[in-house]
């Protein structure tokens, strides 16, 4: 990209935000005349976003810190159709219940990084159902669907995968491109909103919706996609062994969150410092100037700042002293996770493996006598060698609870009620 003009394309493109933009001068000309306003679209298929949405998030954030106004799009709508982007099956669909309670739950994410209101650069978040909701099929059809070709439909990857897998891909899904290209006209209309950002995965879904905009609007719009984002080991970023790591609170701790993020590779620590904190680049240039253990201090400060976003200062501070204390002086800090345990139970006593089981470090007993084997499970601080170990009582440490670990990073606190 040419010398850039506006904060907003100059801050995405030097933290690395930026995969592709279409007409990226004349984007960027208008972003550096005044306020644009852009969106992503959010399905609301769980009750909490995850780590794996952060990426878009962020840009959002980043839209409305640079004077722009960011929209976060619910699709109340097309969450009932199912985006067959990246997916080998059809989505079960939801309840108009479930949706609604899905969005209630996402939207306490957004309060956390976007400041809603009415000014030029207020936030908004607004939900697709509004106008796909009262649509009268046929009339859309001849509206905007006269609009497509489905040889060009075929053509992309979305579609094209899936047909080459010989995965169903059912009517209403092929659909989905059709509403989401129509998202984009309506929120032009409704809101001036000329920008649609999304991930690489998405380019072929955003241009179809600048071309409807060309055809029933005579509008300039425009795409902008972030890079699909793995970890330097190849993983997908945001999955773990344990499953999603969810941003709501109620969902995953800020303490299982900061240990998340301080677990991150060494090749990642300046990538995901530049995308997922709000640091200076000058300041993530001298943490990425760290080398052999001092690299953990960077991964210290990585965990901290990208756990103070989604859970606040005082949370994040928390997480990482406890960390501290668990690690650095062996302590039993009263800040870890706990799992409650009838004091019925615990005095009648608990198998080891099902104990594991029970506090999710691991996903069956099978797996609980691997780990045994291994030497990575621990109570109180010592190794466990009996699977047939039974937990009771008498195991209560000075404080009240028992200790459970795997290996090194991941602990609990048992605790009897």
């Amino acid at each position: 990209m040419a010398a850039l003009r506006s904060d907003f394309l100059n801050v995405l493109q030097s933290r690395g935000f930026i995969h592709q933009v279409s007409e990226p001068e004349a984007l960027d000309a208008l972003a550096a005349k005044g306020p644009v306003t852009g969106y992503i679209g959010f399905d609301c298929t769980a009750d909490s976003l995850h780590v794996g949405h952060l990426l878009q998030i962020m840009m959002l954030r980043w839209m409305q810190q640079t004077g722009h106004r960011p929209i976060a799009l619910m699709g109340g709508g097309t969450t009932r159709v199912g985006d067959p982007s990246g997916k080998d099956e059809s989505r079960k669909i939801l309840s108009a219940q479930d949706i609604e309670n899905n969005l209630a739950g996402i939207r306490t994410v957004f309060t956390k990084f976007l400041t809603f209101g009415d000014g030029p650069s207020g936030a908004l978040m607004i939900n697709n159902n509004d106008w796909l909701g009262p649509l009268n099929y046929i009339d859309f059809l001849r509206d905007v669907g006269r609009h497509f070709s489905v040889n060009r439909m075929l053509s992309f990857d979305s579609v094209k995968l899936r047909l080459e897998r010989q995965h169903e891909l059912s009517f209403l899904e092929f659909n989905y491109m059709i509403l989401q290209a129509y998202d984009f006209v309506e929120l032009h209309k409704r809101t001036g909103c000329v920008l649609q950002m999304g991930g690489s995965d998405q380019w072929g879904n955003i241009v179809n919706g600048i071309d409807l905009g060309r055809r029933m609007a005579n509008a300039q719009l425009f795409a902008l996609t972030s890079p699909l984002l793995t970890t330097s080991s190849g993983a997908k970023m945001g999955k773990t062994a344990a499953g999603a790591v969810w941003l709501n609170a109620d969902r995953l701790s800020a303490y299982d969150y900061w240990q998340f993020w301080r677990n991150t590779e060494d090749g990642d620590v300046v990538r995901f410092l530049k995308l997922f904190t709000m640091l200076p680049l000058e300041e993530i240039a001298r943490l990425g100037a760290l080398q052999g253990q001092e690299i953990n201090e960077a991964k210290k400060v990585l965990a901290t700042e990208a756990t103070v976003l989604v859970h606040g200062r005082e949370a994040a501070d928390e997480a990482a002293e406890t960390a501290r204390r668990t690690f650095e002086e062996g302590a039993i800090a009263e800040t870890l996770p706990t799992l409650d345990i009838g004091r019925a139970e615990l005095d009648a006593g608990i198998g080891v493996l099902t104990l594991f089981v029970k506090a999710g470090f691991v996903t069956s007993n099978g797996e609980a006598r691997r780990q045994i084997k291994g030497g990575g499970l621990r109570i109180n601080d010592t190794p466990v060698d009996d699977e047939k170990l039974v937990v009771s009582a008498s195991s209560l440490t000075s404080e009240g609870v028992i200790k459970l670990s795997l290996g090194r990073k991941k602990h609990m606190l048992l605790r009897p009620v």
